[in-house]
């Protein structure tokens, strides 16, 4: 393998670490970390978050690389969309999952090991959710990332490898961060009003920034007249 390709795959790996830390992914991935109380399960939810954004991209890049096509602006601007209803809905359903995590709580007293098979399924559901995120976000940016894919390599098997490498630097990135993330909502795990405060925090980040970005898709970058049209 040449050393400039090494290079180029190199500058892919520290741009996905990059890309993992955007303000909609972070804040995305956050809003299942609350939910986590176990620091393993909020590394994991990254760990799938990346695993199903680096799918999408994949999927989507080496078509669109193969057919020498691009996403019109329009789609590719509606998908971005499309994370901001995502924002909006995760920090709702964030905001009223504490009266969940609550009535769970009271469950746990009562009947031991039914709630335990609860647990089970609401973590297996956790990261399934965390993939679906991860797949969303895949597709809002795999416009973007085919064009600096196209810009950096020079045929569709060197671009298979750099979005895969891409991709790994996002669960790399991704990791870390839900991993830190994930830290305040372990430790006040059994601090119920604390624990409350945090959750209901990240969901309203959740829902504001969900707002603001469907708001400058719309309004600011022109893409409701862009449906009109």
């Amino acid at each position: 393998m040449e050393i400039g390709l090494l290079s180029v795959l190199g500058l892919g790996l520290v741009l996905g670490i990059k890309h993992a830390i955007e303000p909609d992914h972070v804040i995305a991935v956050s809003t299942i970390a609350s939910q986590s109380k176990k620091l393993l399960r909020s590394s994991l939810a990254g760990v799938y978050w990346g695993i199903g954004h680096t799918a999408t991209l994949f999927i989507i890049g080496i078509i669109l690389i193969l057919m020498k096509g691009e996403i019109p602006e329009k789609w590719a601007m509606s998908l971005e969309f499309l994370v901001g209803i995502m924002l909006v809905y995760l920090g709702i359903t964030t905001i009223r999952s504490f009266k969940n995590i609550h009535l769970h709580n009271h469950v746990h007293s009562h009947d031991h090991s039914g709630v335990h098979e609860h647990h089970d399924q609401h973590r297996k559901v956790s990261y399934l959710k965390s993939m679906f995120i991860g797949l969303v976000h895949g597709l809002a940016g795999s416009g973007a990332m085919v064009v600096l894919t196209m810009s950096t390599v020079n045929s569709a098997w060197e671009g298979a490898i750099y979005i895969l490498i891409f991709g790994v630097g996002t669960v790399i990135g991704m990791l870390f961060f839900t991993t830190l993330i994930g830290i305040p909502f372990v430790f006040s795990a059994k601090k119920l009003s604390l624990n409350k405060t945090l959750t209901q925090v990240t969901g309203v980040i959740s829902t504001v920034f969900g707002i603001y970005y469907m708001y400058n898709l719309g309004v600011t970058e022109g893409l409701f007249k862009l449906w009109i049209q």
